[in-house]
């Protein structure tokens, strides 16, 4: 896949921000506290703009943005491929400008995107808000929902995803959480090789977000079709694995524990999906194996020796 043209432009807004803050409790204090400096994460309004109609605002971190915004694109299947997206360019829209209070600017993502894609995107009945832990605010009626498995492609190395390469991603991801490190409530996406290897990691205040930052750089690299598996600081939702599910990734293990829907979504896509990944122990519940249209309810729970 051919690579958009991108804006040669720097983060607009910082990621993290210093506060000066007064801190209770810690031995040796008085009443009045400590007062000091305390990093917290960015959390900035971005509007995705297609051709210059805004469809959707999300709240994010404000980095890796053009990665965010083409991952967002495939996964929500507005896009296609990365070919029908011809450029992206970032700029920020000071607070009155945007219509937000004082000292809270926003960030416009705006994609140049082919006809076709733009004409579907229009038909579309209604406006995405975001993606929140729900998923589906705004919908009016159950098929509208738009949760359709999206099967994934048979891989002959999908049993090589498992628990000892699975754990082994997961022990290299806290040093690459670089701003998660200095503010906390930073999630992170990340992709690692069928040895455990970890190369990418992508952060941002919303799991969804940092899981379409993933996507978006791996899509750019046209690296969408290498053996792997995407890993999560988060618990197992629907809308992450149908996010993989759409652009193919067979794949994915998270720290937390997914939810029934995520899990049947997987079982239906055929996606392999490893939850509770903590050392030394993982729940492996769906194996990537069985064909998505004889997908059953199972799970199986492996430790390490």
């Amino acid at each position: 896949m051919s690579q958009p043209d991108l804006a040669d432009s720097e983060d607009t807004l910082p990621s993290l921000s210093r506060h000066a803050v007064h801190v209770f409790g810690e031995r040796g204090m008085g009443p009045e506290g400590a007062l000091r400096d305390d990093t917290l994460a960015a959390e900035v309004p971005v509007a995705l703009v297609f051709n210059g109609v805004s469809h959707a605002v999300m709240m994010a971190t404000p980095l890796d943005l053009e990665d965010f915004a083409l991952g967002f694109a495939l996964s929500e299947g507005i896009l296609d491929s990365v070919a029908d997206c011809r450029g992206i360019e970032v700029q920020t829209i000071d607070a009155i400008s945007a219509g937000l209070p004082e000292g809270m600017p926003g960030i416009e993502v705006q994609l140049d995107i082919s006809t076709r894609s733009f004409e579907r995107l229009k038909g579309r009945r209604r406006s995405l808000a975001g993606r929140t832990g729900c998923g589906v605010c705004g919908v009016e009626s159950f098929a509208g929902l738009d949760i359709t498995p999206q099967p994934v492609p048979p891989r002959d190395w999908i049993e090589r995803i498992d628990l000892e390469t699975v754990l082994r991603a997961f022990a290299a991801l806290p040093a690459r959480q670089v701003l998660n490190a200095e503010a906390g409530a930073i999630h992170a996406a990340g992709w690692a090789t069928v040895d455990g290897d970890l190369t990418d990691v992508m952060e941002d205040v919303g799991r969804h977000n940092a899981l379409d930052k993933l996507l978006g750089r791996l899509a750019r690299a046209g690296r969408l079709e290498e053996p792997g598996f995407v890993l999560m600081s988060s618990r197992g939702s629907h809308e992450l694995v149908r996010k993989c599910g759409r652009l193919g990734i067979a794949a994915m293990a998270t720290i937390s524990a997914p939810t029934a829907m995520g899990v049947r979504m997987a079982e239906l896509s055929g996606l392999r999906f490893w939850g509770l990944c903590r050392a030394p122990r993982g729940v492996l519940y769906a194996d990537g194996l069985t064909p998505p249209s004889n997908a059953r309810t199972a799970s199986a729970t492996a430790s390490m020796p």
